[in-house]
This record gives structure tokens, C-alpha cells and sequence, in this order.
């Protein structure tokens, strides 16, 4: 294993580049059977320059989708059926089923997207426009969306004063996850997530089991479980003999409900015992 560190460290494209330039040395003298990937920033610089090689590579945790990657650099011919040496698992938010399930627990006239700029950052924003149609055109959503896009860290400090004093915004989902202040410091997703604990009002939707269980409200959410699972027997199938490039590239498979109760008792949200005892995971900080 070789861990890139790209999301609190390594956090430049020139960084970044460096972390992937060790892993593929590092691959190249251990010769593994199978190369798996986890997240776009391993996807993109190690996985990609390797497409039409003989590694046999198994991708988890992709949120850009595949076909963008494809414009780059060719590694597929399709989801459904790949036809070079890399298959995967496409990381869906299920961020329209998210919305749901919080405007059920509070009802709401507005919630907000905030994103940001980073490589992840631009791929998740991608997915909330192909899952859920911003600025209230969306019909199968009772509650109106509108999407931020965070180029600063003062930026998003003012915007959660704004949303906390908005009676109309009843919520926001949490896609920020890499920012700079005006004198050039970084905020990871930890220091962003830890912000909005100390001053946010209003419940925030995390993209993951991470996310909620470091304090976030929750809701619906990517099945991290399940989708390791389906990695795994794709894994496995490459490992038996069989092409990645005849194992269909697939979504995460399912959603699952994450609460964190403590966060939603400073909030003053209760979530009814049905909906809780259909939850899958339950933190309290």
C-alpha cells in the first residue's frame, strides 16, 4: 500500500504529481497482479498513465465521471463494457436521495450546494448537476437548490453567516473540501468541516460515513461498505483470470442512512424512531 496523502498534505497539482510519480516507481519494482486506486487524485495520476499497459487496475472512490477521464486519456470504450485493463467503481452521492431525506426531517423552502475549485471539489460539483437540477428547476425535489461555488476560505465564512441568518435556507450540502485564505494558508476538509460545527446553524448533508461521523448531521449517503465490497469481487474476478476490460464499470450500489445524533440534538432536530431504526449507522461524538 502507499497512501499519496492528497487531501491534508500533498494538496497541489505539484505535489500531487510527485506523490504519483513515487507510487509508479514503486510499482514498477514490486510488480503487482492487480493495482487498485482509491479517489480521483490516485485515478488520475497513476491509473490514467497507465491505461493500454499490461497492470490490470480495479478504481474505487471515482467521483469524475469516467467518460471526462476518457477525453484525456482513452481507457474504456464504455461503462458496460470497458475493453482495456481498468474497471471500477464510480462513487454516485446519491446527493438527490440526500436532499430528500432531509427535507422530510425539515421542511424547507431553500437548501444551498457549497462547493469549491479543487480537482474533487469540480468532479462532486459535476455529479450534483447530473443528479440534481440546481436553482429550483428541479421538479422532483419539493425543496429549491442553489449551488455556491467556494474560491476562498473568507468566502466561505461569510456564506455560513449569510445561510445562518437566511430564514429561507433551511440546510446545506457539504462539498467543500479544499480552501485557501487570502494570505495562502490551507483548510482541508477537517479544518472546513470543524468550522461549520462551531458556527453553523443549520443541519449540513456530508458526502460520507467520514463526514457525519466527525460531526456532520447526516442523512442519505454513499454506502462506503457496499461499494469496497463490489472493488473487492471485482478485484477478485480480475485475480481469477478474467479482463478488467470485460467487467462493467459500476455505480456505487447503494445509499445508506448516517446520523449523527449529538449534532442533530445541538441543532434541536429530532429524527423519528422510525427513520432512525432504518438507519444503517448512528454516531454520536
Amino acid at each position: 500500500t502507499y497512501h499519496m496523502n492528497t487531501k491534508k498534505r500533498n494538496n497541489t497539482p505539484k505535489l500531487i504529481q510527485e506523490q504519483a510519480d513515487i507510487a509508479l516507481a514503486k510499482l514498477k519494482k514490486f510488480a503487482p497482479d492487480l493495482i487498485i486506486t482509491l479517489d480521483d487524485n490516485a485515478f488520475r495520476t497513476v491509473a490514467l498513465p497507465l491505461a493500454g499497459s499490461s497492470e490490470k487496475i480495479v478504481f474505487s472512490g471515482l467521483n469524475g465521471q469516467p467518460e471526462t477521464y476518457n477525453k484525456k486519456v482513452k481507457f474504456i470504450d464504455s461503462r458496460e463494457l470497458p475493453g482495456g485493463n481498468i474497471t471500477g467503481v464510480y462513487e454516485k452521492l446519491y446527493i438527490r436521495e440526500a436532499i430528500q431525506v432531509l427535507s422530510t426531517l425539515k421542511p424547507m423552502d431553500t437548501l444551498v450546494y457549497l462547493g469549491d475549485q479543487s480537482p474533487t471539489g469540480k468532479a462532486i460539483s459535476i455529479q450534483f448537476d447530473l443528479e440534481v437540477e440546481p436553482d429550483g428547476t428541479n421538479t422532483a425535489l419539493a425543496t429549491k437548490v442553489h449551488k455556491k461555488t467556494m474560491h476562498t476560505w473568507e468566502e466561505f465564512t461569510n456564506t455560513i453567516e449569510f445561510i445562518n441568518t437566511n430564514d429561507q435556507i433551511g440546510g446545506f450540502y457539504l462539498g467543500t473540501l479544499l480552501l485557501k485564505d487570502k494570505k495562502g494558508q490551507t483548510y482541508t476538509a477537517s479544518d472546513i468541516i470543524n468550522y461549520t460545527l462551531e458556527h453553523a446553524k443549520k443541519p449540513a448533508i456530508g458526502l460520507n460515513y467520514a463526514f457525519i461521523k466527525l460531526g456532520l448531521f447526516g442523512g442519505a449517503t454513499v454506502d462506503f461498505y457496499a461499494m469496497g465490497q463490489l472493488v473487492g469481487k471485482k478485484a477478485a474476478q480480475v485475480l481469477s483470470g478474467q479482463s478488467p476490460g470485460v467487467i462493467p464499470i459500476e455505480d456505487a450500489p447503494r445509499m445508506a442512512l448516517v446520523f449523527n445524533l449529538d449534532r442533530a440534538e445541538k441543532l434541536g432536530l429530532t429524527i423519528p424512531q422510525d427513520i432512525l431504526l432504518a438507519a444503517d449507522e448512528v454516531f454520536r461524538k
